[in-house]
């Protein structure tokens, strides 16, 4: 059972829509399984509650699971509210919203509820990529639930009372809950489900608000936040200063520092979230190397290389703005890939997904390399080769094969008289921003107070880019 203190499912929706503005359909119907006694139990709409309301004046559709009638477990009739609620935001292109609070399936309803939740499950992926999808935890997520949510775009989590989990922490070997809660947010927040973990219902409601008036309504429209009362031409005095932690940049960058990290604590060697330029909703991906609490201190570092759950991550957020029209920005800061042996199982296969992103990807997109951009793994971080619009560099970027050293000891390691330190110097004026420039790899060199205009500016003249991609059924990596 829910937490008692916790909110009911109507009053869950009332806090997350605008006043007076939800709308309530199927509220008449019940379970109609007569099995176990079921005819003596009183199941109100079922367990769920469904409607439609205005978020920032935004329509959506919305289901909110009710833990008080059987403890939200999901039947026949409870699916199909769902199934429906997903059936009229397609035909209207409105985002779902379901607020999660569930035992799983219903035991007195068998083969009726998994049939349900099959229903589920196939409206959930028709849906994808036409409308954005947000599910929200409060309670008990857990099993085939479990699926649902990942299934979204994108998943919140409340922090003390929320519960995820496909087997419970007790079923698992050498586990139980006491030894490691996997089923908790501290747990799940670091793994690849989760996208946003809020401490507080109130709290993580407005969290919600928040993501959908900065998202499309479809896969037609357009992002845009409210109105940019930023200057245009602000410049970011201490953006070279953070771009060893993009989080910080993103902030600076972005319109009155606004920046929401997504999956915040899971491969936090890749950064991913939003930004708004000029009121236009970006998607922004940057490596990072260290990360600094609010007093400016280094508080963990981390190696300039591509990692399978860092690649994974990037490449799942890029899908998703490419669904909704959303551009994309890249700070490119990458040497090469994770040595070690577990990742050498899975790297080249997530790199690969990587690169398939950005290149599929049809939407802007801009790269600016903001420190060394090596090898192979350069050109997987939205280079110009696979595709980027516009790519701008730091002036003290580095753009080439490795580092200058390392290729001279390899290019003259047969010859004991070479001077590595003049080799090193001659390879370096290959590695330069200038040499990439002069190539056409790199389309202008900036000042890094100047990034923020000159990325609004790059963005602002993609508006309007239109591509046709080759018909194809869907690629395969």
């Amino acid at each position: 059972m829910s937490n008692t203190n916790a909110m009911s499912a109507k009053d869950r929706i009332s806090v997350l829509v605008d006043d007076n503005s939800f709308v309530e359909i199927g509220a008449n119907i019940t379970k109609r399984c007569t099995d176990f006694n079921m005819q003596e139990k009183s199941v109100p709409a079922d367990g769920v509650v469904t409607g439609y309301g205005l978020i920032q004046n935004n329509p959506v559709y919305i289901y909110s699971q009710d833990a008080s009638a059987m403890n939200g477990t999901i039947g026949e009739m409870h699916a199909g509210k769902i199934a429906h609620v997903y059936e009229l935001a397609m035909k209207t292109g409105v985002p779902v919203i379901g607020l999660i609070d569930c035992a799983g399936m219903r035991l007195q309803e068998s083969t009726d509820a998994l049939a349900g939740f099959g229903k589920i499950y196939k409206m959930k992926a028709k849906a994808s990529g036409v409308v954005p999808q947000i599910s929200a935890i409060f309670g008990n997520c857990g099993g085939g639930v479990a699926v649902m949510a990942a299934m979204s775009d994108f998943t919140f989590m409340e922090q003390t009372e929320a519960k995820l989990f496909v087997n419970s922490p007790n079923t698992l070997d050498s586990n139980y809950t006491a030894k490691l809660d996997t089923a908790s947010a501290d747990f799940q927040k670091t793994a690849s489900t989760v996208d946003f973990v809020v401490e507080g219902e109130a709290k993580l409601l407005a969290s919600v608000r928040e993501l959908v008036g900065i998202l499309p309504s479809n896969n037609n429209e357009t992002a845009f936040s409210e109105e940019c009362m930023d200057d245009l031409n602000r410049t970011v005095s201490d953006f070279a200063a953070e771009i060893a932690d993009p989080a910080l940049a993103l902030e600076d960058l972005g319109d009155n520092h606004f920046f929401l990290e997504v999956k915040k604590g899971y491969a936090k060697e890749m950064v991913t979230g939003f930004i708004c330029l000029d009121g236009i909703t970006i998607g922004a991906v940057a490596n990072r190397t260290a990360e600094f609490d609010a007093d400016g201190k280094e508080v963990a570092g981390y190696e300039a290389r591509l990692t399978t759950a860092g690649c994974e991550k990037a490449a799942s957020f890029i899908k998703v703005c490419d669904a909704f029209n959303i551009p994309v920005l890249s700070l490119t800061n990458v040497e090469g890939y994770a040595t070690s042996i577990e990742e050498e199982k899975t790297i080249a296969s997530a790199a690969a997904k990587l690169t398939a992103a950005f290149a599929e990807a049809d939407v802007p997109k801009v790269n600016l390399i903001v420190g060394n951009a090596y090898g192979s793994a350069y050109i997987t971080m939205n280079s110009k080769h696979i595709g980027a619009d516009m790519v701008f560099a730091l002036p003290d970027a580095k753009i080439g094969m490795m580092d200058a050293e390392v290729a001279a000891k390899i290019m003259y390691a047969d010859e004991q008289d070479a001077d590595l330190t003049a080799k090193a110097a001659e390879f370096a004026e290959q590695s330069g921003t200038e040499a990439a420039a002069a190539r056409g790899y790199v389309d202008s060199i900036i000042a890094p107070e100047s990034a923020r205009k000159q990325l609004l500016y790059a963005f602002e003249m993609l508006y309007s880019k239109s591509e046709y991609p080759i018909g194809k059924k869907h690629g395969t990596i």
